[in-house]
């Protein structure tokens, strides 16, 4: 049986992990970091990449320990490490230590792309699940269709042209004054407001592309004029556009590669209201929906191990002059 140790520290979580190549996870721990930058609104990239240097070695430990290792002796038959797309700083910490690891324990290093690790965390908790299949990738900093024909052949169908929906979340729950993160703050508002309490834009432009930055324009032109409407109205409001421009262009998507599943991925996976909207958009489909848990939801290092394993098994192994790259693009075709 492989073993893996994969590092992800791709923004704000410092996250470690070991998986078989059976996709078992002996261990995944997380330590995150929104105390850190809440205050600020935001994540700080500076913050991050500092705390990331002072978690990464004990993180990394607590995954080797859960797993039966130790850094003397790390059971494990190769290392697995994002090496983007992210933030620059705290790409280079995870990327440094791996490198360090891999050398140390003479070892094979395997860079992986974060979109990617997102795409294979549906398979660690659904290794059955069918394909092709369109992933709706929704998160911070990404949001993207991608029909997925099987593990490392991928087709990118469309995604966003302006803000991500879950950048638009952040934005918007800051002019309300709900702090960081904003996207679990609006979805607990939203439940207890009324969704048509406000007439907001849809943008269902032609295709698959997708674009969040005018309705959050809209929702603080919307607010100007009626000062005095409730939050949680906003909020509901608010969460329902972003859901049914979601749902609208992802089961456009569905229809136009004839997939057989409808699977969602990234933080905003993790919405009450989106989770909802997909599960019944499949079921009217007659396809199968499959919601990631909230560990998977968020950034963690175990989705990083499952798709390093496969690169492995491809011998796709790197150099340890292996590069960070903050804007790196998903291959669209492995192995």
């Amino acid at each position: 049986m492989t073993r893996i140790l994969a590092i992800e520290t791709s923004c704000d979580e410092t996250a470690a992990a070991v998986v078989t190549d059976e996709l078992e996870v002996c261990s995944s721990v997380v330590s995150s970091q929104i105390d850190l930058h809440a205050s600020f609104g935001g994540v700080v990239p500076e913050i991050a990449g500092r705390a990331h240097v002072e978690l990464l070695e004990p993180v990394v430990a607590e995954a080797l320990e859960l797993a039966g290792g130790s850094i003397r002796s790390p059971g494990v038959d190769a290392v697995a490490v994002t090496c983007g797309p992210g933030l620059i700083g705290s790409l280079l910490v995870g990327l440094s230590g791996a490198k360090a690891m891999a050398l140390a324990w003479d070892l094979p290093l395997v860079g992986v792309n974060h979109l990617e690790g997102h795409l294979f965390a549906a398979l660690l908790e659904r290794p059955e699940l069918a394909s092709p299949n369109v992933t709706l990738l929704v998160s911070g900093g990404h949001t993207m269709l991608i029909c997925v024909e099987g593990p490392g052949r991928y087709r990118l169908l469309g995604g966003t042209i302006d803000d991500a929906a879950g950048e638009a979340y952040d934005k918007v729950a800051r002019y309300l004054g709900l702090g960081y993160p904003g996207g679990p703050a609006i979805d607990q508002l939203a439940a207890t407001g009324d969704p048509r309490a406000l007439s907001l834009p849809r943008s269902m432009r032609e295709g698959l592309d997708l674009s969040f930055s005018g309705l959050k324009t809209a929702v603080i032109r919307a607010v100007e004029k009626r000062p005095d409407i409730e939050v949680a109205d906003v909020a509901a409001s608010f969460q329902a556009a972003v859901v049914d421009v979601l749902i609208a262009k992802a089961m456009r998507a569905v229809a136009m590669v004839d997939a057989r599943a409808l699977v969602l991925g990234g933080g905003v996976a993790a919405n009450s209201a989106l989770r909802a909207a997909a599960v019944e958009a499949a079921r009217v489909a007659g396809i199968d929906c499959a919601l990631p848990s909230m560990a998977m939801c968020t950034d963690n290092a175990a989705m990083i191990g499952a798709a390093g394993l496969f690169r492995l098994r491809h011998g796709l192994t790197d150099p340890l002059s292996l590069a960070a790259d903050p804007s790196a693009q998903l291959e669209m075709a492995l192995g």
